[in-house]
């Protein structure tokens, strides 16, 4: 019997914070890829510590939401799961390809195959590109149309913005849009002076961020000029000196990213079957993309 297990930060302040993680898990139980489908979180129950207590099957897949490789990854969920021999090394990443680790928990003894986040998945790009067809509502998104991939960017980890940049990368190795940049919130180039780094009149800026919370829906509309009060609202588009400005919102709410917890899963070994098909399609048809 194959489990999955998803597992977020979820938080104690904003209830909308778990909605994507439960949302996700929802759809890949009703393709029916695993016989179990859990989720786990750090500030919400289920917690971290409790949620393989929660598992029947004997073989689990672990697969993080999150965007980046850092501490949550690297540290807290594997030692929360209590994973026998865990090490970062184990991943051999270099920040953007930590793939899977067999591993033994150590207080139920079930085999845990811990996966990488789904932010570094080369999946993610599609996603990014599907949330920018849904704000649009334009399934060809892309021709006169230029666009921001935005993250938090720290100095404290570095690998923050190695998914911004690898993203954006294999966006713009697309060709199809415009043109593509990533904006920060936290360090050059900032997200702040959008209008800045494009001459493209419409651009679309998709967060890339597992769930709408302060950054999404406060810092970022009023850090471009969306709008001088978040609690007002804004347009979508919005015109901002001269540009129209899509905002998508956070990445990690598009369906799609059903898709990129399967591949991962499916990378460690899970057997999915044809499910990856059925959740393309059916979060194709949930955005209204026929």
């Amino acid at each position: 019997m194959q489990s999955l297990v998803i597992v977020a930060h979820g938080s104690h302040l904003n209830p909308d914070s778990s909605a994507p993680t439960h949302d996700h898990a929802d759809t890949i139980r009703e393709v029916g890829a695993f016989e179990e489908v859990r989720t786990g979180f750090w500030k919400e129950e289920p917690h971290l510590r409790e949620v393989l207590r929660t598992v029947e099957g004997e073989e689990v897949y672990v697969v993080p939401l999150f965007i980046s490789e850092g501490y949550f990854t690297e540290q807290v969920i594997p030692r929360e799961l209590r994973l026998s021999g865990w090490d970062v090394d184990r991943w051999g990443s270099d920040g953007l390809s930590a793939d899977q680790a067999t591993l033994a928990a150590a207080d139920t003894g079930q085999t845990v195959h811990y996966c990488g986040p789904v932010g570094t998945h080369e999946a993610m790009t599609d996603v990014l590109v599907r949330r920018a067809e849904t704000v649009t509502g334009d399934p060809d998104v892309g021709e006169g149309f230029a666009l921001a991939v935005v993250g938090h960017g720290t100095e404290r980890n570095e690998n923050s913005a190695k998914a911004i940049e690898y993203h954006a990368d294999r966006i713009r190795d697309l060709d199809c849009f415009e043109e593509v940049q990533a904006l920060y919130m936290d360090e050059e180039p900032e997200v702040d002076d959008v209008t800045d780094h494009f001459e493209t009149e419409d651009v679309v800026v998709v967060p890339l961020f597992i769930a709408d919370g302060f950054h999404t829906q406060e810092d970022i509309p009023e850090d471009m000029g969306l709008t001088d009060d978040y609690r007002t609202g804004y347009s979508v588009p919005a015109e901002v000196d001269g540009h129209r400005i899509w905002y998508a919102g956070a990445v990690g709410t598009e369906p799609l990213l059903a898709d990129v917890v399967l591949e991962r899963a499916a990378d460690a070994g899970a057997d999915v079957g044809d499910s990856l098909s059925a959740v393309r399609e059916t979060t194709r048809v949930a955005t209204g993309d026929d």
